[in-house]
């Protein structure tokens, strides 16, 4: 079926209580895996590139990617643009079909990340295209894992923020961080259902990367409608990869590699997809 937007799979999934599965792609064959254990579970998903993907890339090549697969699937499938690191970069992935957008100036000021996500919106509007925002800061790879009050959202700004910048959704930061973890994240939960009570539209879980299954799971039911999964699918794909050299040294067809990958990233995806509780939603 053609792409679609976020919009019915998140509100979708903010009534019936599960979350979609959001999954950064680097190539086309980690695009084939998403899609094919979505259609394996018969689930909505979402497929998503950052910026350095795109530079690596181009947004008009991933999306000519995912829209010709797509179109050969029987689930829904969304193109998102993660990390949207300006707002020219949202213009440009909206022209080239993306069928949504992230626009991420949580590190910027309030007003600063107001300004500059209500102006993504307003262009984002013109071509009926959902965006996301978010507020706080989710770490990376060398922040403290322990979550700090200065940084994890606040319920009432998150409500001002909402209403003032019109987003679609909205990424929140509870302790979570980008990458792998080196120790054990401690997530601030009961923010997540304080902010989950007076926010209306669908919330957001970055960095669930090695964050375990209850963890996540836990989270959804406190109100999270999408979860975003990006480092381990790499890592996976890589170690397919890895895997296939050390025992056949011989192989010399990227398709072979290809072909492994993507046997890892499918069945990661899929597990990831029934913590969400996504599988069978696209019936």
């Amino acid at each position: 079926m053609p792409l679609v937007d976020s919009s019915k799979m998140l509100s979708d999934a903010q009534k019936g209580g599960y979350a979609v599965g959001a999954f950064n792609a680097e190539n086309m064959e980690m695009i084939k895996a998403v899609i094919a254990a979505a259609e394996e579970l018969k689930a909505p998903v979402m497929i998503q590139t950052t910026p350095s993907t795109i530079k690596y890339g181009t947004s008009a090549t991933f999306a000519a990617i995912v829209k010709a697969e797509a179109e050969r699937a029987s689930v829904p499938v969304c193109l998102h643009l993660d990390h949207g690191s300006s707002y020219d970069l949202v213009v440009e992935c909206i022209d080239q079909g993306y069928t949504s957008v992230m626009i991420d100036g949580s590190h910027e000021k309030f007003e600063d990340n107001i300004a500059v996500t209500k102006k993504a919106v307003e262009y984002a509007r013109t071509k009926g295209i959902p965006v996301e925002a978010e507020l706080g800061k989710v770490g990376g790879k060398e922040d403290d894992l322990e979550a700090e009050a200065d940084t994890n959202t606040d319920p009432k700004q998150a409500v001002e923020f909402v209403e003032r910048t019109g987003a679609s959704s909205l990424a929140i930061a509870i302790g979570t961080a980008h990458g792998f973890y080196v120790g054990t994240p401690i997530l601030d939960k009961e923010r997540l259902s304080a902010i989950a009570k007076i926010v209306t539209i669908p919330l957001v879980l970055h960095g669930a990367s090695g964050i375990s299954d209850e963890e996540v799971a836990d989270c959804v039911r406190r109100g999270i409608c999408k979860v975003n999964f990006a480092t381990e699918l790499r890592v996976a794909f890589t170690d397919a990869c890895k895997k296939l050299y050390n025992e056949s040294p011989d192989t010399f067809d990227p398709k072979a590699f290809g072909k492994a990958g993507m046997a890892a990233v499918k069945e990661l995806v899929k597990n990831r997809m029934k913590v969400c509780g996504c599988d069978g939603k696209a019936l």
